[in-house]
């Protein structure tokens, strides 16, 4: 949860009991939980005004698709994995012979 272990889970517990007061902290204890519940709740909303802005073609949008670096994994990356599944690496025609121990690879002095 956002990273938080238990001990600072306990130690915030504690800042937040010396900080409000024991008088005090349930009540904000229910503000701060209804401003979380009212926050996903604007989310959601937002999510299904876009999905029925964008109508019925993109009702399975996930929102979560839109970040960029999930969109270049899940539409460029994920195919590139695929195209060497199939045959296992020495039976690639690409793959060059190894040089015997100690010979210099050939040299070509136009395409330098």
């Amino acid at each position: 949860m956002f990273g938080i272990g238990p001990l600072e889970l306990v130690v915030i517990a504690i800042v937040a009991v010396l900080l409000f007061g024991p008088d005090r902290l349930p009540e904000f204890v229910r503000t701060a939980g209804r401003l979380l519940r009212q926050g996903r709740q604007l989310v959601n909303n937002a999510q299904n005004d876009l999905r029925n802005e964008l109508g019925p073609e993109f009702a399975d949008l996930d929102v979560r698709d839109l970040n960029p670096r999930s969109f270049v994994r899940k539409h460029l990356l994920d195919g590139i994995d695929d195209d060497f599944d199939d045959k296992p690496v020495s039976s690639m025609a690409d793959t060059p012979e190894r040089l015997p121990a100690g010979q210099r690879p050939p040299y070509d002095p136009e395409s330098t």
